[in-house]
């Protein structure tokens, strides 16, 4: 790229203004219109500055921490860390100076993030750099903020109001460290274990993640001002069923699977007032979603009025060129992408150059290029940058890290934790068990932390093991170190920990995988970390195994962003935990569960099959999916989808419907009675399913129409209501035409999607 060649030209340009304006430019009066000072700025800006409002990079702290880490060969693969070869961390600040840049990410703290800022200021017309950072479960990906539960734990609560209160702090957090976009929700329907990104997800159901997906939109975004941060719904579409279970490669779905069952996440999204989206790794049907005009233009801008910018994902335009071969060359790639709909470019050097290159050739219209600066500069606008491009050093930790963010994530990692086994041994008696081992990967690790963490300060996080001794002071716990990596767990330790299992009165393993960003090659689950089975990795069978024939009684807590393979442990231990990746506060949540402090209350948002054997095993299949049974393994989930135990039992009666018999237009209530006949306060997710019992196209067995958290005091009861309107009962024709047939639809509500669990009646559609 010639940029002596560029500072000329804006230079020239800067002149030509500057012998013009004899007053405040209109873009920075902060009492105009947003439209109008957005074609004030775009009136003034040369090609070069446009072109460079759609491109980011990485930040210069992590171009110099990943030259001297990486190789050129190794830069190739790793999507996580990256630097510039040929090109160095003052090249970058250079061309920030000279208003080349419109965005960052991996800026990590704040002091980096005000003096980019700084940069961005300097040059001619000083627009506003926009720090984009993966805050999936609070700002978590930098260091001293609160760290939530992640999304897959989240959803477990089915818990809306608490996913918007996550939102909103996020964004205070975020804002106390000058960074206004986080890319998260991702919305993607996780139908595959294997993926190792399903703990960024809110799980397997369309109607869930679209609920919890909105709720975070809106938290973020508020209404989008300088208290508020960009909502980025990803990744669209399809990478969350790829067709061998890795990151990235190839999806193929039919058009009714696509819409059905993938889409309707992003709608949700997009009418909750998303104004960024981001395209998929994966090419969807033989087309890069990165090129998909369908995709960006047909389908979201088009049917949906989506009228915020889309973003790529980690050097995914690069790889229409040399990965999908769609491309010919690097420019060619840029082209593609840019006519099909792509508005900013995550991140590269090249981009400038070759994209200014297409305008000049008369290959793009420079009007194209303007429909995505416009896009840019809406947000930053609305945003408050323009005003208040900075954020204060002296104050940024009075927000971060607060006692009543704090508190937030504490209460969603009570409520993200599933029960899934007990056979009357939890909650535990310290009287009854004064020596107890614990052991496993995850007992003592900030691993608890989950995918997406930087690393935290110690103060902040609360282990398993520092739980347990919080939560029940007067028991022994003897602590059997088993190290952070299942790769290499040593036949030492695991006889080690069960022969003290055996001079113990209770035992707890925490296993599961290693997420640990900091140990990227290292890990067994996250971001580009996917397995081609489910179970536990290493020797930490052999750990549950040894420790359990001691004869004494043992307890498996697991933490994971997965659904993992634990039938022997589901089949052998008296009790089972699900903590999928619970946050700072994890480790208090589960001790205090254990102990009986706190009621369980999560229910699974994704299927737990019994290995990857069963994939696809899914709650909401097709009826013929099971028609033909496996041989010699059972058919059946491990755990299924909305299952999740309590020290209560729920008793659930009277399904009664307002109405038998309905036109399409119409809708029916649902009354379903649920009480605490046990002897704790909890709160029970009441389940409500429906079944369309013969339809003109397919449909599943059941499928999730609603629910609610219903608290209970010990021998209440309490009737739920539910509204069964229209759109619940319509389905794409085979026209993809939206529909309600008549005919006979079943209505289940219960405590989980198993039919056991289900309570049911029907109504009728004249």
């Amino acid at each position: 790229m010639n940029f002596k060649i560029l500072t000329i030209l804006s230079v020239l340009a800067m002149m030509g203004i500057s012998c013009t304006a004899d007053r405040l430019p209109l873009y920075k009066d902060a009492s105009a219109p947003v439209e109008k000072r957005v074609e004030d700025l775009l009136r003034r800006m040369t090609l070069e500055e446009k072109v460079g409002q759609m491109n980011q990079y990485v930040g210069l702290e992590h171009i110099r921490k990943n030259e001297a880490a990486l190789t050129e060969e190794e830069l190739k693969n790793n999507t996580a860390n990256a630097f510039y070869p040929g090109f160095n961390a003052d090249s970058v600040a250079g061309w920030t100076r000279q208003g080349l840049v419109g965005s960052f990410l991996h800026v990590v703290t704040i002091e980096e993030a005000n003096y980019l800022q700084s940069l961005a200021l300097e040059s001619r017309l000083a627009i506003p750099l926009i720090f984009g950072i993966d805050a999936i479960h609070g700002n978590a990906n930098a260091p001293d903020n609160t760290v939530y539960p992640t999304n897959i734990g989240l959803a477990c609560t089915f818990d809306t109001d608490l996913a918007y209160r996550i939102a909103r702090e996020t964004a205070a957090e975020m804002r106390a460290m000058n960074m206004h976009w986080t890319f998260n929700p991702n919305v993607e329907v996780a139908r595959d274990p294997r993926w190792g990104r399903v703990g960024e997800t809110f799980g397997e159901d369309p109607y869930l993640v679209s609920l919890m997906g909105a709720a975070t939109v809106e938290g973020y975004q508020g209404d989008l001002s300088s208290d508020d941060v960009l909502a980025c719904i990803k990744h669209f579409a399809g990478g969350s069923q790829p067709i061998n279970g890795t990151n990235g490669s190839p999806t193929d779905l039919s058009e009714r699977t696509i819409r059905e069952v993938f889409f309707p996440p992003f709608e949700a999204g997009v009418e909750a007032g998303a104004m960024s989206l981001m395209t998929a790794h994966n090419e969807l049907n033989g087309i890069p979603c990165h090129s998909n005009k369908w995709l960006m233009e047909d389908v979201a801008r088009g049917e949906w009025g989506f009228k915020g910018f889309i973003v790529s994902d980690w050097m995914d335009i690069e790889h229409i060129h040399d990965l999908h071969a769609t491309a010919e060359n690097l420019k060619e790639a840029f082209y593609q992408s840019i006519m099909a709909g792509m508005d900013m470019h995550m991140h590269g050097v090249y981009w400038n150059e070759y994209v200014c290159g297409l305008v000049r050739e008369g290959r793009i219209p420079e009007r194209r290029i303007d429909e995505s600066v416009r896009r840019i500069l809406e947000m930053k606008f609305r945003l408050g940058l323009f005003e208040h491009p900075y954020a204060d050093e002296g104050k940024t930790m009075e927000v971060r890290l607060c006692d009543e963010h704090r508190q937030t994530a504490l209460e969603a990692a009570r409520k993200s934790v599933v029960l899934l086994k007990n056979d009357g041994l939890l909650p535990l008696a310290p009287e009854k068990f004064r020596r107890v081992l614990v052991t496993g990967i995850n007992a003592d690790d900030h691993n608890i932390l989950g995918d997406w963490s930087a690393e935290q300060k110690p103060e902040n996080v609360v282990t398993v093991l520092e739980g347990l001794k919080a939560v029940s002071p007067q028991t022994d716990f003897v602590f059997v170190d088993q190290g952070w990596n299942p790769r290499k767990m040593t036949r030492s330790q695991v006889d080690k920990a069960a022969a003290l299992a055996r001079t113990s009165d209770l035992n707890i393993v925490v296993a599961g995988e290693y997420m640990y960003r900091g140990r990227w090659t290292e890990r067994t689950s996250g971001e580009d970390t996917d397995r081609s089975d489910i179970g536990l990795v290493g020797l930490q069978n052999e750990l549950i195994r040894k420790v359990a024939a001691s004869g004494k009684p043992t307890v498996l807590v697991l933490v994971s962003g997965r659904p993992l393979g634990v039938e022997w442990a589901a089949e052998h231990l008296p009790a089972l935990v699900n903590a999928w990746e619970p946050g700072m506060y994890g480790g208090q949540a589960v001790a205090e569960i254990l102990y009986g402090k706190v009621n369980p209350s999560g229910k699974l948002a994704v299927t737990m099959p019994r290995s990857a054997g069963q994939v696809q095993m899914i709650y909401n299949h097709k009826p013929s999916q099971y028609f033909h049974p496996y041989s010699g393994t059972p058919s059946t989930p491990l755990y299924p989808f909305g299952y999740g135990l309590s020290y209560n039992r729920y008793e659930y009666s009277d399904l009664k419907l307002d109405k038998t018999e309905i036109s399409s237009g119409d809708s029916v209530k649902v009354m379903v009675t649920v009480k605490n006949a046990g002897t704790m306060y909890g709160e029970e997710i009441v389940q409500l399913y429906i079944r369309d019992r013969f339809s003109s196209v397919t449909r599943p067995v059941k499928e999730l129409k609603d629910f609610a958290r219903v608290s209970l005091a010990p021998g209440e009861s309490k009737t739920v209501e539910f509204a069964v309107t229209a759109e619940k009962l319509s389905f794409l024709d085979m026209n993809f035409r939206p529909v309600v047939e008549p005919g006979e639809f079943i209505v289940m509500a219960g405590s989980s999607s198993a039919d056991e669990d289900l309570l049911k009646t029907s109504f009728h559609v004249r």
